[in-house]
């Protein structure tokens, strides 16, 4: 990046580093994920699903008033470029509101409100989609789903996977997470869950989904000029998990269990819109839908985790989105230049010929050919609403 480019834009460049200083203090995974999970689920299943989990969650080490003080107080009327100071201005509303998130975690509806402020809920639409996933017959599991991999032979898994990009990352396990794998953007760290079992094509839906994209988009995003490419554009969560859940698909590992999955996550997050508690949720899933206990309680922890969390019916509406991106011949580069939005292309290439972003340094190493050979995912695909 130029100098003359440092100097035009010096209000700005001021601005984007006191949002980082802020944000770096806002993971909000780092503080919705129990720190009871395996207590908890114990107590459930032996009250025969009767008896509501009760989660303890990690101390928050920050003043949320002041903090939404400091984002407020920022100058943003320096920023002489409208289109530039909209999108700063966004992104400070979705800061303010992932504080509010975390500074309710616990409290029920309270939190609940927050999340769907920041995250939205799922639309007929979306339900309509995922019962349309869910009525395809069942198809014979990849090795049959076996899971025969520690978290150690995750690590080493994972660690031989990350060889083909140019970047190296911290692997820590933990049993305070909800899911089997997530990566903690801020840290540069993939956390595994410590007494999980893994399959063999779970390993590489995890690969492609959690390295081939959310470490892509950290480090490119950890790479830009601006911050903001790093700690997030408004409402990146839907098109973040869109391109990790496409990766599963071209890397071949996407299969109609998954895609199922994704349909009952949003069936779950759908239920918390009508009133439904952690139990009625679970029996919903494991009584109506007939879902194992296991994947039952996963799914219902996950949306109902801090009171009410509906992130988790995304991961369907971005894949949707991005399979249509892609299918359309459009440049995937954009879309991995950080913790950004498909709806936001079009002020990353401006961004880019004012010389403030630069194209992806990394790319999603699955995403040079469509190794997919499951035509009733296409047909799928194709066809939600």
């Amino acid at each position: 990046m130029s100098e003359d480019v440092v100097a035009t834009y010096s209000d700005l460049f001021e601005i984007d580093q006191n949002l980082d200083r802020l944000v770096k203090n806002i993971e909000l995974l780092n503080f919705l994920n129990p720190l009871n999970i395996e207590q908890e689920k114990k107590v459930f299943f032996a009250s025969k699903y009767r008896k509501n989990p009760k989660f303890k969650y990690r101390k928050i080490k920050f003043n949320p008033y002041k903090m939404q003080r400091l984002f407020f107080n920022q100058r943003l009327e320096r920023i002489e470029d409208d289109q530039i100071r909209k999108l700063y201005q966004d992104i400070i509303y979705e800061y303010s509101g992932l504080i509010q998130c975390i500074e309710t975690i616990g409290s029920g509806k309270n939190f609940y409100y927050n999340s769907l402020k920041v995250f939205g809920t799922p639309k007929e639409r979306d339900v309509e989609n995922a019962r349309f996933i869910l009525h395809f017959d069942d198809e014979q599991i990849p090795d049959n789903g076996i899971k025969k991999y520690s978290a150690i032979e995750a690590e080493a898994y994972f660690r031989e996977f990350a060889k083909r990009y140019a970047f190296d990352f911290n692997i820590k396990k933990s049993t305070h997470i909800s899911a089997s794998a997530m990566v903690l953007n801020a840290s540069e760290t993939l956390v595994l869950k410590k007494n999980y079992n893994f399959s063999d094509n779970e390993l590489k839906v995890l690969a492609n989904h959690e390295i081939g994209v959310h470490m892509v988009t950290t480090f490119n995003g950890k790479s830009q000029p601006l911050k903001i490419f790093s700690n997030g554009f408004v409402n990146n969560t839907e098109t973040q998990e869109g391109l990790a859940v496409f990766s599963e698909y071209m890397s071949g590992s996407l299969t109609l269990k998954r895609m199922k999955e994704l349909a009952y996550r949003v069936i779950a997050a759908d239920s918390l819109i009508k009133g439904y508690d952690f139990k009625g949720t679970f029996d919903l899933l494991y009584s109506q839908y007939k879902l194992d206990r296991e994947t039952a309680w996963q799914i219902t922890l996950r949306v109902h985790r801090g009171g009410g969390f509906t992130k988790d019916y995304l991961y369907l509406t971005g894949l949707k989105k991005v399979y249509s991106y892609y299918h359309s011949g459009e440049d995937m580069n954009a879309l991995l230049t950080g913790k950004v939005t498909l709806e936001n292309k079009e002020s990353i290439l401006r961004l880019q010929d004012l010389g403030l972003s630069h194209r992806s340094k990394h790319m999603t190493d699955s995403f040079a050919q469509n190794l997919n050979t499951n035509k009733k995912l296409d047909f799928i695909l194709t066809n939600l609403k």
